[in-house]
């Protein structure tokens, strides 16, 4: 998945979670509840997903430097506060519990087989490739631009319960 897709998986995880809505959660409050929310899911994708601060801040309405702050704090933040420790935890534990579940592979051959057997076409002349990350494993699919967003959703249906990233070259 792209890190957009994959940070806004984290936030419905968050939403479903905590029991806050989305527009809660995107919207500029400063409620101390949906503030820890933001900081505990921006602190899990800059840490475990290695997301880009620029598209959290962009999906959470803030700007980058939020997302250091968020991270600057968090150690302080969980050893004095009960309502973002329990907050965290509770995040952490449920993306925990998604991630291990998720396979990966550990052969590019495979993998890319793997993708053109479930409908993934890759074209000769491509001027477009993406990249494929799965795990310590990475294959390329090579496409063309009016094609390459299909192919994205037909990789993205193909590898639903595999740990994979998709970068677009």
């Amino acid at each position: 998945m792209t890190e957009e897709l994959n940070f806004k998986a984290i936030c419905d995880m968050a939403i479903n979670i905590c029991n806050v809505s989305e527009d809660d959660l995107f919207s500029k409050t400063r409620k101390r509840n949906i503030q820890s929310i933001r900081a505990a899911i921006s602190y899990i994708a800059t840490t475990e997903e290695k997301i880009s601060r620029n598209v959290i801040a962009k999906i959470l309405n803030r700007d980058r430097a939020s997302t250091y702050h968020y991270e600057k704090k968090h150690k302080n933040d969980y050893f004095t506060s009960r309502l973002y420790r329990n907050t965290f935890n509770k995040i952490y534990k449920a993306y925990k519990d998604i991630d291990e579940s998720k396979k990966v592979f550990i052969d590019k051959d495979y993998m890319k087989s793997f993708l053109l057997k479930r409908g993934v076409k890759e074209k000769l002349n491509a001027e477009v490739k993406l990249e494929i990350r799965s795990g310590n494993v990475k294959c390329f699919i090579k496409t063309d631009y009016f094609d390459f967003s299909n192919q994205v959703e037909i990789i993205t249906l193909a590898l639903k319960n595999y740990h994979h990233t998709i970068k677009i070259k």
